[in-house]
């Protein structure tokens, strides 16, 4: 590995010293190295400390392999033919590979790749492997991946403090493109496809839209990782696609036209690497991997033969998403009619290329279940009438417990890996009325503290599908007319049943997990049994000035759901503390803060960010925190009160 790479760095920076390769640096104050670039690039004058070789006319009549890119690009449709197979051919500067290659249009890649899943926060973390989240990844994890269902991986890799060098010898630690390797063959060996990328550098080094940005500096090192990356995973099957770079900030239309040349450096980088690159797929990206930008300003590079599809990202409704100003709701016409609309527009835009949605996510951890469910099932359903794969984004703490093996909701696992364009999956409903004061899901059945215990019936969404049984967390199936009733779109525990899980006096908490089988499609919802009374906490209040510059960590017992539903902010004169916009959202929405931004939660803490506090303390006002919990109630019993002072 390490001749090859050394090989191919030679090769980029000129045979000579006498040379300098495409994108080096040719001169500027201080500059003692040489003046003279390698055929086809011009040394060009980017400022009085740094000079680059450009393309352009040059005195060097040497031949070495070089990067071509343009600023003005036209569109080009890039095929190659399907199912054929190829031997590898040596090239002057890049890898060379033994064996075959068996060609793979962008087409056929994209729909064998549906469904997929990320692994996110490991390669991507920062500054290293397990420095985030998790622990460095384990093969297993892809025989568990695998199993589930998905049939592809897309890895994230962050570069940026694993280079070893600096301008013009950006070089990526050898060790660190061997981890990548590694990764790549885990997933491979279990016949998943992998998308590779290049993450987090989009905003270290690579962000184009920052003022006084030296974008030579970002094109030289893009050209040169690339080719590095390319180098190393020269050799690699089919199975193996590229992507640029993940999420590229983008603002203005000129960003835009800087990205659609990064596309093409990165392009012109792989097949320079040599070996079977030239007739790997690739997924192009659009500024900030958006729907909409993507769609208003993508423009592919011409001039290379790689079949291609583009990739785009979706994290909307973000508020519903992210569990921002209070919105714990999803499922309305309008709501749906949003999604259909983003996805049709970039459908719309490109007819005729392979589409990836290579991000989407609504976690178990902080979306509510009948609202998730109905999302993930409208979600993967309206991307595959458009004919668009997608790849499930997970952190590690969203969806796949990589330590124990288990999937944190296989519900959704069940909608992600098996519903198509026609699986009529039956769902359980919730509210979806964005100007209700109180919130209802038949994911639960919640019973108060201190009640009676009496039947309890909850609407469901049959969608034609009858159900077919009903069993609880020991496998025991409940007995129909005895233990529940269905009429029309309804299903009705009765009191006795209840009974078995409740009374007046139950410990609060889950009691018991109930799980639906129907007739069709493949959704089995679970119907959770929680008996609730209002959490308390150990202290309710707080001096703002006392605790700043760290989050507050404030320890609660909690009394039913172990989860935070909403938090208000109001000041002492009953001001909005962050979003006075909220006003004009509906009345569970008003003056709610956001998840991660101003709280959060563990197993036995509610968290208000040192955001939060830096809030009270620049509003100069004491703030009532009103923590909500399931069910929803606008905080009138469910909910306890923190007030910090100033």
């Amino acid at each position: 590995m390490q001749n090859l790479l050394s090989g191919a760095l030679l090769a980029l920076v000129g045979i000579s010293q006498a040379q300098v390769a495409g994108y080096g640096q040719c001169g500027g104050s201080g500059y003692t190295g040489s003046t003279t670039c390698t055929s086809g690039f011009a040394c060009s004058s980017q400022n009085n400390w740094y000079y680059q070789c450009l393309p352009g006319t040059t005195t060097s009549s040497t031949t070495t392999t070089s990067v071509v890119t343009t600023t003005n690009v036209t569109t080009t449709t890039l095929t190659t033919t399907k199912s054929t197979t190829q031997t590898a051919t040596a090239t002057s500067t890049g890898a060379v590979c033994t064996g075959t290659f068996s060609a793979i249009s962008a087409s056929d890649f994209v729909s064998n790749l549906h469904p997929g899943w990320n692994l996110g926060n490991t390669l991507d973390a920062v500054p290293d492997e397990g420095s985030w989240n998790n622990v460095p990844v384990v093969a297993s994890t892809f025989d568990t991946v695998k199993a589930a269902g998905f049939n592809s991986v897309r890895l994230p890799v962050t570069y940026a403090y694993h280079f070893t060098g600096n301008s013009p010898d950006w070089t990526v630690d050898p060790t660190w493109l061997q981890r990548v390797s590694d990764v790549v063959d885990m997933i491979v060996a279990r016949g998943l496809y992998a998308i590779v990328d290049v993450h987090h550098d989009s905003w270290i080094w690579a962000d184009v839209t920052q003022s006084g940005t030296n974008l030579t500096m970002i094109e030289e090192k893009f050209y040169r990782l690339w080719y590095q990356i390319g180098t190393k995973l020269a050799c690699k099957s089919n199975l193996v696609a590229f992507e640029p770079i993940n999420e590229p900030p983008c603002t203005t239309a000129a960003d835009a036209t800087e990205l659609n040349k990064l596309n093409k450096i990165f392009l012109q980088a792989i097949n320079d690497a040599g070996g079977f690159n030239s007739q790997r797929v690739v997924t192009l990206v659009g500024g900030g991997e958006d729907s909409v930008k993507t769609s208003d300003w993508f423009v592919a590079p011409s001039g290379f033969s790689n079949p291609y599809a583009i990739q785009f990202h979706y994290y909307s409704p973000y508020d519903f998403i992210f569990s921002a100003w209070g919105k714990t709701i999803w499922g309305s016409d309008s709501d749906k009619t949003t999604v259909q609309s983003d996805l049709q527009l970039l459908r719309n835009t490109f007819p005729e290329v392979p589409i990836v949605l290579g991000e989407y996510d609504a976690s178990p951890i902080n979306t509510e279940p009948a609202a998730r469910w109905k999302y993930v099932d409208f979600l993967i359903k309206t991307a595959a009438s458009l004919d668009i794969s997608c790849v499930l984004w997970d952190n590690g703490l969203d969806h796949l417990d990589r330590t124990t093996g288990v999937w944190r909701d296989s519900n959704s696992l069940s909608i992600i890996t098996k519903s198509t364009e026609s699986t009529v999956n039956s769902l359980p409903d919730s509210t979806e009325d964005g100007s209700a004061t109180t919130q209802s899901s038949s994911a639960y059945i919640f019973h108060q503290y201190g009640a009676a215990v009496i039947a309890q019936t909850l609407p469901f969404i049959f969608n034609g599908n009858i159900l077919s049984s009903i069993s609880d967390s020991t496998g025991s199936i409940l007995s129909s007319g005895t233990d529940y009733s269905v009429s029309s779109a309804n299903i009705t525990f009765t009191a006795s049943y209840l009974s078995k899980h409740l009374s007046s006096t139950t410990a609060p908490g889950i009691t018991a997990t109930l799980t639906l089988e129907f007739s069709g499609g493949y959704s089995s919802p679970i119907i959770q049994i929680v008996q609730w009374k209002p959490p308390t906490l150990s202290s309710t209040s707080a001096v703002a000035s006392s605790v700043s510059g760290s989050d507050l960590s404030i320890p609660i017992t909690w009394g039913g759901l172990p989860t935070i539903a909403a938090v208000k902010a109001l000041t002492k004169s009953g001001t909005y503390l962050v979003d006075d916009w909220t006003v004009y959202l509906g009345p569970i929405q008003q003056a709610r803060a956001t998840y991660s931004s101003q709280y959060n939660w563990d197993d036995s803490h509610v968290i208000l960010t040192s955001s939060a506090i830096s809030s009270v303390i620049a509003a100069g006002q004491s703030t009532v925190f009103t923590f909500e919990f399931f069910p929803r109630d606008n905080g009138a019993v469910n909910a306890v009160n923190f007030t910090l002072t100033v």
